[in-house]
């Protein structure tokens, strides 16, 4: 375990006057870079980029001079657009903390969606890695004021005549702009989310009351900087309470990061439900079910056997782990019911970009509900709208300090979703039991009206076909009046290299048929499904794992149709 604070109620009234100081990231900055100069904030996991606090004050106030000297003012637009590194959380300050306004991309963003973000946010600068500069046009370089490499922070790009010394920068107040991140969520056309200093400030205080972190722990950052909810609860947290913070330097496959993992030997890890469910579906029931004495420990000592496969768990993620988070999709009902089983300390959490980004969150050492998203976060206001008094389902509205400015230069939408009184209409259904415990059931764009009215889930659907041996994952929608299901199989499940024999589609319609017959047994009446389509490729999935559903609205699945026998004869 991480060296733990000697007097609690110290510590706690300290990081109490720290919450009502940092008011803004100037200030989260200022009192960072001050209170734990000596200490190691960012670096790569193997070596390259470090900075302690004291280094990293002056790289960035070295970089908000530069551009000052380019007339790069507050209020200006500074894009970055790189995997993540310890210079990407430099370039990030190097604009917020001195009011200009960060755009962070994601990095597997499409040289199209680059464009239109610089273009839309009216980008002067744009720190970039040499692996992302075939996504940069000729039509942007010539827009940009700066173009910086955000390896070695050197100009790749600047204008002699620009040279002015004119950028006038100020310490910015909590209500302004700090970043705007441009989303498309599952549901298509991308939206730029305001978010203000007070909007991650609030976020940073949120996060310290829902997992108290501490200068001596050690964070593992996995997903992109650039989604808010790595931004808020790893990157800008582990600065917040003095932490350091180790980055990849390659994408997270399972080798690079159990490898990572033991040689950190991390505290705290903000997760999606897709790695822990790999580990568990594809490395850990399957090691189970294999051995004869698992497996019979597993029937008559599950309590023990758990118990022990947790604590190995754990090992295997460096040994020191205490805090798993667990956001940006649904967890799968019966990984969570063996993750409580075999007490590993995973927190879930539920939030929006549009949130800065917590909402609500489960708490490790607390009481967990299977299935549930937690109570509302740390000054957070929530409540059901338009509930459907049989069941008690309505819509999540939100109101507190996290919820977002609008959505940049599009006020429609924005009075689409935020009301007069503050409130946003997250689109999102749940219920609420009797401890104000909240318990997702899907998004309100997403549901399906039944025959007789009945709202339907699909996204409960899918959890029933996830669970099926051979599947990886799955989407169900709607298509002439009936359920289809769009299953993607594990690798191992299906082989597409003989998708021209007969045996071959023989075998795919029985599995098919397996699954309709299993889901339309566990399902209720009106939430049975009427085909089954096998998908080839991957679904596109957004920065935190979740399926792109409206690139699928009209899908067909991908596999061949057999050949009819006047077919084969013509091939002959």
């Amino acid at each position: 375990m991480a060296k733990r604070i000697k007097n609690p109620y110290k510590a706690w009234r300290k990081y109490r006057g720290r919450e009502n100081t940092c008011t803004t990231l100037h200030k989260v900055f200022d009192y960072a870079t001050t209170n734990y100069a000596k200490r190691v904030a960012y670096q790569y996991v193997d070596g390259g980029q470090k900075y302690t606090y004291e280094e990293f004050r002056r790289k960035v106030n070295q970089l908000s001079m530069r551009m000052t000297r380019f007339g790069i003012k507050h209020g200006d637009r500074v894009a970055i657009l790189s995997q993540n590194m310890p210079n990407w959380v430099v370039a990030f300050f190097s604009a917020t903390a001195f009011g200009r306004v960060a755009v962070p991309m994601l990095p597997d963003s499409s040289e199209n969606e680059v464009t239109n973000i610089l273009n839309h946010s009216e980008s002067k600068v744009l720190f970039i890695s040499q692996r992302m500069m075939p996504k940069l046009s000729e039509e942007c370089k010539q827009k940009l004021t700066l173009i910086i490499d955000i390896e070695t922070f050197e100009f790749i790009k600047k204008n002699k005549e620009d040279f002015k010394c004119n950028g006038w920068v100020k310490d910015p107040q909590p209500d302004d702009l700090a970043c705007i991140i441009y989303t498309s969520g599952t549901t298509g056309k991308a939206k730029g989310v305001m978010l203000s200093h007070r909007n991650l400030s609030h976020n940073l205080a949120a996060a310290f009351k829902a997992k108290p972190a501490f200068k001596n722990d050690r964070f593992l950052s996995i997903l992109p900087a650039s989604h808010a909810y790595e931004m808020s609860v790893s990157t800008l947290y582990s600065f917040y309470v003095g932490a350091t913070c180790y980055t990849l330097q390659k994408p997270p496959t399972p080798t690079i990061l159990l490898a990572a993992m033991k040689k950190v030997k991390p505290t705290i890890v903000c997760s999606v439900p897709l790695i822990i469910e790999k580990v568990v579906k594809n490395s850990v029931w399957p090691t189970i079910k294999k051995s004869r004495v698992l497996s019979w420990a597993d029937k008559h000592i599950p309590h023990i056997l758990r118990r022990f496969i947790g604590q190995r768990m754990v090992s295997t993620f460096g040994g020191k782990l205490q805090f798993f988070g667990i956001g940006g999709a649904k967890l799968d009902p019966a990984v969570e019911q063996f993750l409580i089983d075999c007490k590993f300390p995973y927190a879930v959490g539920y939030g929006l970009t549009e949130t800065a980004p917590l909402v609500c969150n489960v708490m490790v050492n607390k009481k967990k509900h299977l299935g549930s998203i937690g109570p509302a976060s740390y000054k957070v206001d929530i409540r059901l709208d338009n509930v459907n008094p049989l069941n008690g389902e309505g819509e999540i509205v939100v109101r507190g300090d996290n919820v977002m400015l609008g959505y940049y230069k599009d006020p429609e939408r924005t009075l689409q979703v935020l009301d007069d009184e503050g409130w946003f209409h997250t689109n999102d259904i749940a219920c609420m039991d009797e401890e104000g415990i909240y318990y997702i059931k899907g998004r309100l764009n997403n549901t399906i009206l039944g025959p007789s009215g009945e709202n339907i889930y699909p996204e409960e659907i899918e959890q029933v076909i996830n669970n099926i041996e051979g599947v990886e994952e799955s989407l169900v929608m709607e298509r002439d009046g009936k359920l289809v299901a769009l299953v993607k199989f594990q690798d191992n499940a299906i082989n597409w290299d003989q998708s021209t024999e007969d045996k071959w589609f023989e075998e795919l319609e029985a599995r098919k048929n397996a699954i309709m017959d299993w889901v339309n047994k566990a399902v209720g009446k009106n939430a049975k499904i009427g085909e089954v389509d096998a998908m080839k490729e991957p679904f596109e999935k957004t920065a935190t794992q979740k399926i792109r559903r409206f690139k699928y609205k009209d899908s067909h699945g991908d596999e061949p149709e057999k050949p009819s026998g006047e077919e084969k004869k013509n091939e002959a």
